[in-house]
């Protein structure tokens, strides 16, 4: 995992610096008073292409890693240069550049530069550069000549944001590397446990083919945790989850579980969850307030029913409901409801059969906490019940939970009274990780709304 996949850094390499060149032109027009017509916003698309392109090979963010504002100012400049070249060009070619108004664009050409400087500067201006709040906790196994060089090249090269905590390796002392300078933490039995109790976000395997048992055991056990993990040497066949070519300091290294949101696909995920919970709030905004308003008249209890989840990184949060029982269970047993359960209120069971009661959700995706599509979260008593039973469990909190997801359109909404239809779930939670897309998530959105229209399987 190197910086760019941290969602920020890539947010603000691939996304806001384009964004903010458009809006450049944007108010260059309106300050010489020029009509911002089609020629200037196909100028605005193009800008935003060429620019995307030219930065994200030029990097200039990597020398804001490094705390070198100079440095970073004349890759700014440089880059602009280029894209300001090209699309001169483009113009030139297409006859398009004799349609701009010259005052906007010259303008704009000089403003843009000073715009990017000023939001690095405000930004950024404040803090040290070296992404000290979003370091991440790693661990090594295997100690060998590999993972020594890897470990070497990290405290090397400033900005990979990772911390090396120490190594765990079942040779004896007298074959480790003379070279090695981090503790050894233990033998490769006890990494799943350290991972669990340190909160270990990243871990690096450096084993020889010969290890390939013991690498296999490893594997199953990390899937009760929710660190991802990385191969430095070689792959076997595993269950891989997003895998994918990676580097870390300039040394490859392969993914072969991790989440689907990492770099531009964080933002995507993030802007159309702020855009469709805020325009679904508005929409609904008079049905929940009298649905808020029989629930209090029906039977006693507060509106809204909170109840801890596990979310992101198996990280507990608290998830809105409206009360549908006359229970508010969130202890260390929780009865699913079930056909006829006598705690469910006569409205509660109207707005439990039409999802109604779910409706408050979408506060927790505004407040980041969950998203709308995603695997439904469970109560804390569920999670760490399922946890001990269903291999790979946790690996469904690598992504925010969601209101709906893909195992609830195809046909496991509601009580999963046997184990075998939690497995089911679990493995369409899994699915979904590793073939996630935009599209995916609204083909769920879609036919989620059939599925509740059918009112099938929720009591």
């Amino acid at each position: 995992m190197n910086i760019s996949d941290l969602p920020v850094v890539s947010f603000f390499q691939r996304v806001l610096d384009p964004l903010i060149i458009m809006a450049s032109l944007y108010l260059s027009a309106a300050i010489a008073g020029a009509p911002f017509n089609g020629y200037m916003l196909i100028l605005m698309v193009l800008a935003f292409y060429v620019s995307t392109s030219i930065y994200s090979r030029l990097d200039p963010y990597r020398n804001w890693r490094r705390g070198h504002l100079l440095a970073y100012a004349r890759d700014v400049l440089v880059g602009w240069m280029a894209v300001i070249g090209i699309l001169w060009l483009l113009g030139e070619c297409s006859g398009l550049d004799t349609l701009y108004d010259m005052h906007a664009v010259t303008l704009w050409a000089v403003l843009t530069p000073f715009l990017l400087l000023v939001n690095y500067t405000a930004t950024w201006g404040n803090g040290n550069g070296n992404g000290d709040d979003e370091r991440r906790t790693a661990i090594v196994i295997g100690a060998n000549d590999l993972s020594m060089k890897f470990v070497e090249r990290i405290e090397n090269q400033a900005g990979h944001l990772l911390q090396v905590n120490g190594f765990f390796d079942d040779r004896t002392e007298d074959r480790r590397p003379d070279s090695m300078r981090h503790p050894m933490l233990g033998r490769m039995s006890e990494v799943a446990q350290y991972v669990r109790a340190n909160n270990v976000k990243m871990i690096y395997i450096s084993q020889p083919i010969s290890a390939q048992p013991r690498i296999r055991k490893l594997i199953d056990e990390l899937q009760d945790t929710t660190a991802s993990v990385y191969f430095l040497p070689d792959i076997y066949v595993f269950d891989l989850m997003q895998a994918r070519f990676d580097s870390v300091a300039g040394m490859p290294v392969i993914a072969i579980c991790e989440t689907p949101f990492t770099g531009v696909n964080s933002m995507v995920k993030r802007i159309s969850d702020i855009v469709l919970a805020t325009v679904i709030q508005i929409l609904l905004l008079p049905i929940m307030l009298v649905i808020a308003l029989m629930v209090k008249l029906s039977s006693k209890g507060p509106v809204i029913f909170r109840q801890r989840r596990y979310g992101l990184y198996g990280e507990e949060i608290i998830v809105y409901k409206f009360r549908s029982m006359t229970v508010t269970e969130d202890g260390d047993k929780v009865v699913q409801a079930r056909k006829g359960d006598q705690r469910v209120t006569p409205i509660g069971a109207f707005l439990r059969k039409t999802s109604l009661d779910e409706l408050p959700q979408f506060f927790n995706v505004l407040q980041g906490r969950m998203s709308i599509v995603g695997p439904r979260p469970h109560a804390v008593a569920h999670n760490e019940q399922y946890r001990k039973l269903i291999k790979g469990y946790m690996l469904r909190h690598k992504v925010k939970p969601g209101i709906t997801g893909w195992a609830q359109v195809n046909g496991l909404r509601g009580e999963t009274e046997t184990l075998d239809k939690m497995e089911a779930r679990v493995q369409y939670d899994l699915d979904y990780l590793r073939s996630w897309s935009l599209w995916l998530d609204i083909w769920i959105i879609l036919r989620t709304v059939k599925v509740v229209l059918k009112r099938d399987n929720a009591f």
